[in-house]
């Protein structure tokens, strides 16, 4: 049996794939930077080196007399080289003896990725203007009855999805490229892992059959797990990818036990053909509990969120940005498929859990949220608590009609939520990514102040948090709360409505809190000169940030005004994201 590709219809996937093997031959053969600059806390050899270690010494040593952290640390409180090594070495030899930067290889990469992420949006863009659903990897004429299933179709819904995951995509790049500049971290394997995760993003809505829909899912997971253990020589990174790696492997055990039994059920693998009989015997649910457990673990729902906080902070900045949108789209976009197109007519098996974990989910992530002392582990917790009102709309499914599929209200919401909460949440983690870079150990504490030091970055941080908490000026969080709790009024769902109002209150602490760190002057310490802040470390460090250091911020100040400037927008016309939903049912 022949069967013919349709290579325009995967042509975004293809792109970043291509993409990969770009930056992957680019890595081979670009010099790359020595050895020594790969090792942490070494710098490299030069004749200048040991002068400038002297220099960073001395600084060392005269902030840890003084009671104060060491000149530059990284997110994690762990010493980095010195600024002045780094400077003192500003290029290195090729094997033909001339010189370069380098940061050439590393820029040069990074730009490869980000033009094939805009490449690929670019093409999905093409494909939402055009309007025609497509399909390929179908069923030959004459094999199947009626119209021939297809494995990978794009339709609005899997355009969406898919948009949202790269427009995501280039702000993690950006996010990236100043992470990479510290030389720590190989560039090559980073980018490629991060652009494998991106071409499973973009499958996964367009997958329209079972064994498609798990491969595209680990392919958005298991490159994840690669790309936090490739910061080394960090314990806390190291546990971290242990962690995710046992999470995924468990995670997907229980989805391949569920898509197996569902098969067996139903006889078929294609979604839009799954019919679980109403005599179904007790294994269709099992089935279906399996299904749920199995995303639940890739979207951090409660009982499955356990991973969350200690994986977010130890993960690169990056990596949590990844994790809190990409993979969490991802894993939401398998879930609506599986619940709105495989199974609309079994909302009696499938709508009560989720309310439950929807109600869980919201209520755990809060309450975590209140306890944390730590940026990223409390934008961890914050993102638990987003997905269950992610997960919300979907739990009144079975007072919302008969035919789901007939019905877009439902799944909508949660589309509209979960873009909202991307521009949100990016913006916020590029904030944190800004900040973390000019040293500290990423506390709430030390975003004390930030308004008189960084007013652009307080400003758009708080921004953020204020949208994540559903208050004007933010109102594109308001908006979206008003759309998922809308939905669940009309399904029903009082009670889980009365429950994330609730947890909306909860909210408000600790996202006003952290906001009123920002425009709160920092206290003095005794050891203290008059005019210093307990922030001294990174008055110093900005004191450097002219030069190369300026460039390096240049990404993730690209970054943070490209995520506000869209948190802006759907706050000001919040039509532009309500314009963007599928209707449904999308094709099969």
């Amino acid at each position: 049996m022949i069967q013919s590709i349709d290579y325009a219809t995967i042509a975004a996937p293809l792109i970043l794939a291509l993409t990969a093997g770009i930056v992957l031959l680019l890595d081979a053969f670009l010099p790359a930077p020595p050895a020594a600059r790969l090792e942490r806390g070494r710098t490299p050899v030069t004749a200048a080196a040991p002068a400038a270690a002297s220099v960073g010494a001395a600084e060392t040593a005269r902030a840890r007399n003084a009671g104060g952290a060491t000149p530059i640390e990284d997110a994690d409180g762990a010493a980095a080289p010195a600024e002045g090594a780094s400077r003192a070495a500003p290029q290195t030899g090729t094997a033909g003896g001339a010189t370069r930067s380098p940061g050439t290889g590393r820029t040069l990469l990074g730009l490869v990725t980000l033009a094939g992420v805009v490449a690929a949006l670019g093409v999905v863009v093409a494909q939402a203007a055009a309007g025609t659903p497509r399909g390929t990897f179908c069923v030959p004429e004459g094999l199947a009855a009626g119209t021939p299933p297809c494995s990978f179709v794009i339709d609005p819904f899997s355009l969406v999805i898919a948009g949202l995951v790269l427009a995501a995509g280039v702000v993690v790049v950006l996010l990236s490229m100043t992470e990479l500049a510290t030389g720590r971290i190989p560039v090559g394997e980073w980018y490629f892992l991060l652009l494998c995760t991106l071409v499973g993003a973009v499958a996964l809505p367009a997958s329209r059959d079972l064994v498609m829909l798990v491969v595209a899912l680990e392919l958005v997971s298991l490159p994840v797990f690669a790309l936090t253990a490739l910061k080394r020589y960090d314990g806390r990174t190291s546990e971290a990818a242990l962690k995710l790696f046992l999470i995924s492997v468990v995670s997907t055990a229980v989805t391949l036990f569920g898509v197996s039994l569902l098969y067996g059920v139903t006889g078929t693998v294609y979604l839009d053909r799954l019919v679980i009989p109403e005599d179904a015997p007790p294994v269709a649910a099992a089935a279906i509990a399996l299904l749920l457990a199995g995303f639940a673990f890739k979207v951090a729902a409660v009982p499955f969120h356990s991973w969350a906080g200690d994986v977010y902070q130890g993960a690169p900045v990056p990596v949590a940005a990844l994790l809190s949108v990409v993979s969490k789209a991802s894993g939401f976009a398998g879930l609506i498929l599986l619940l709105v197109v495989a199974l609309p007519e079994s909302t009696e098996l499938w709508s009560a859990p989720v309310a439950v974990l929807a109600a869980l989910t919201m209520t755990v992530g809060n309450l975590l949220a209140l306890r944390q002392r730590h940026a990223v582990r409390l934008l961890a917790w914050s993102s638990v608590a987003q997905s269950g009102y992610i997960l919300a709309p979907l739990g009144v499914a079975g007072g919302a009609g008969a035919a789901l599929g007939a019905d877009p209200g439902v799944a909508n919401a949660a589309i509209a939520y979960l873009l909202f909460y991307a521009a949100m949440n990016l913006g916020a983690f590029s904030v944190v990514m800004l900040v973390s870079r000019r040293g500290g150990r990423n506390e709430l504490d030390d975003y004390r102040g930030l308004a008189f030091r960084d007013a652009p970055a307080a400003l758009a941080l708080g921004f953020c948090l204020i949208c994540l908490a559903g208050l004007p000026p933010g109102l594109a969080g308001m908006f979206a709360k008003i759309v998922v709790f809308r939905e669940l009024v009309d399904g029903g769902g009082a009670v889980l409505a009365l429950v994330m109002a609730v947890n909306t209150v909860i909210g408000l602490y600790y996202y006003i809190a952290w906001t009123a760190r920002l425009f709160t002057p920092a206290e003095r310490t005794a050891a203290e000169p008059s005019g210093a802040s307990t922030a001294g470390t990174v008055g110093r460090a900005d004191a450097g940030a002219t030069g190369s250091g300026a460039r390096r911020a240049l990404p993730v100040t690209l970054a943070v005004v490209a995520a506000v400037a869209v948190a802006v927008v759907f706050s000001v016309a919040p039509q532009a994201v309500f314009a963007l939903l599928p209707a449904w049912p999308p094709s099969g």
